[in-house]
């Protein structure tokens, strides 16, 4: 257990589970079978992290395939916790639904996992910085999310936007933070405006002008949501679109293959 081929037995049950939450929860009813389910999917998929993470010796989060697995476990987390704090009915389908295309990208793209790790990766700041960085991901992919449903129904979710949004700014502020003293460690500089680093400061920006657009213009509500589309847009650029850059072949160092 733990390698690749055994993703899928731990992937289906995670998404039954998550599935069966998403449909209690837009009933209405059984709180409690909700909450059941949801864990229950958690567990398993956490189950398969760990798993991996013991098989290859090191923490799985070195290949795109390794984050995703991150990312699609945050999801369904995110959007429990949304649906407690907010009761927003949907959410946690929503949730399910975004985690399950990357869980499918898993499982119909398989990546080869190596146990070798190169020397930058093996400094005790990498896994921190890059767990950090795939639930601040997973949140700010929540509040796109509401964004969307609410430009598209005009249902008023913007209390849970901005909770969201400023829980993922948190998180992204400590990802950097994490990410610079990995860098003093591995290159002996902080910062390098390396295009990695370069998309993870404009991500950050974007997300702080957000929070400043919806404190000094509260009305002004449809330019906030559509600008949180474009925030997670950059920072789907910071995640992968970055590998596809011509200045960050064969220059990033945050470019692993």
């Amino acid at each position: 257990m733990g390698n690749w081929n055994d993703f899928w037995l731990f992937a289906l049950p995670a998404l039954v589970c998550w599935t069966v939450a998403s449909l209690l929860s837009l009933r209405g009813k059984r709180l409690k079978l909700v909450y059941l389910f949801a864990i229950c999917g958690l567990i398993v998929f956490g189950a398969y992290i760990a798993l991996m993470w013991v098989s290859l010796e090191r923490p799985p989060l070195r290949t795109m395939g390794e984050t995703r697995l991150w990312y699609s476990f945050f999801l369904p987390l995110v959007g429990l916790l949304t649906y407690s704090r907010w009761r927003y009915r949907w959410i946690l389908l929503f949730s399910t639904m975004l985690s399950t295309v990357f869980i499918c990208v898993n499982l119909f793209k398989p990546e080869i996992h190596s146990k070798m790790l190169m020397p930058a990766l093996q400094s005790p700041w990498f896994a921190p910085h890059v767990i950090v960085y795939m639930f601040a991901y997973a949140t700010t992919g929540a509040a796109m999310l509401m964004s969307l449903w609410q430009l598209i129904r005009r249902q008023d979710m913007l209390e849970a936007i901005d909770g969201l949004t400023r829980v993922g700014l948190s998180f992204l502020t400590v990802g950097m933070l994490f990410g610079a003293l990995w860098a003093k460690e591995a290159w002996g500089t902080y910062w390098s405006w390396d295009p990695k680093e370069t998309w993870a400061a404009v991500t950050w920006l974007c997300y702080l002008i957000y929070l400043h657009l919806r404190i000094g213009r509260p009305t002004a509500v449809r330019p906030a949501l559509l600008w949180q589309v474009i925030c997670f847009l950059c920072l789907q650029m910071c995640w992968w679109g970055i590998n596809y850059l011509p200045a960050a072949q064969g220059a990033s160092a945050h470019t692993y293959s």
